[in-house]
């Protein structure tokens, strides 16, 4: 009796997929599939491995390479686990190169104008308000310019993905400026109305510009990046100024 060593290398978080590898994964999201079958779905395809039928047993019959092999349920919910992440939110940026062969922005944001990135968190708001897939379409006509609409599903949810783990990585890198759970009103990531989304917004503009409305233009086209650097330093100041005044009470 000869024994085989069968080898499954997948991915082991959402930054190392591929172009090919995240559109499957979209798509897979898009159909009608628990977490555990895109899992299972996402491990055989990954690992190069081809379902070849079911065993009278109940075993399937995989083929990996040159080599055929069975391999119980049980065998493959046990290997599961080690795609759990894919349930969680990247937390880093992450989409698809092209849609529609349209080219995305810098997936992080570092260069696009800070007003490209309040018209795209307004827009994500809404959505998260509304569901409504025409939001995601406008989304995707700024994150993807020139993309043609109305987009699949798998694309709706490539976009959603996109800005949903930009705003995590943002929340992370600009910690006292945005932070991931909050009350309402307290920060962007935290509001839902849309009256609190522009006052919000506005109120990042006023930050900015010291008050001089002849500088709005000049800071809404600066980087994204450098923009939420100037906020999060001056929440920072403040959040500092604060514990010194109550310190002192």
């Amino acid at each position: 009796m000869q024994t085989l060593n069968i080898n499954f290398q997948i991915p082991s978080n959402w930054a190392e997929l591929g172009d090919k590898q995240l559109r499957y994964v979209f798509s897979l999201l898009a159909g009608d599939f628990s977490a555990d079958e895109i899992k299972t779905l996402c491990l055989l395809r990954w690992s190069g491995t081809k379902v070849i039928g079911r065993q009278e047993s109940g075993a399937y019959l995989l083929k990996k390479g040159k080599f055929f092999f069975e391999a119980t349920p049980l065998m493959l919910a046990e290997l599961l686990p080690h795609l759990d992440w894919l349930a969680a939110m990247p937390t880093a940026p992450i989409r698809p190169a092209k849609i529609k062969r349209r080219a995305a922005l810098t997936a992080d944001f570092q260069g696009v104008p800070f007003e490209t990135y309040i018209v795209v968190d307004n827009l994500y708001q809404g959505y998260l308000t509304t569901q409504s897939d025409d939001l995601l379409d406008e989304l995707a006509s700024v994150l993807y310019p020139g993309v043609k609409t109305p987009l699949s599903a798998e694309n709706r949810i490539a976009v959603f993905y996109w800005v949903a783990s930009l705003k995590e990585f943002f929340s992370n890198k600009f910690s006292d400026f945005l932070q991931p759970v909050a009350a309402e009103g307290d920060n962007l990531l935290g509001t839902s109305s849309a009256t609190a989304v522009e006052d919000a917004m506005n109120a990042q503009i006023r930050a900015l510009t010291k008050g001089d409305v002849t500088k709005e233009a000049e800071i809404l086209q600066l980087d994204t990046w450098r923009a939420l650097t100037e906020l999060n330093a001056q929440a920072k100041e403040y959040k500092q100024l604060n514990a010194q005044l109550n310190a002192k009470k």
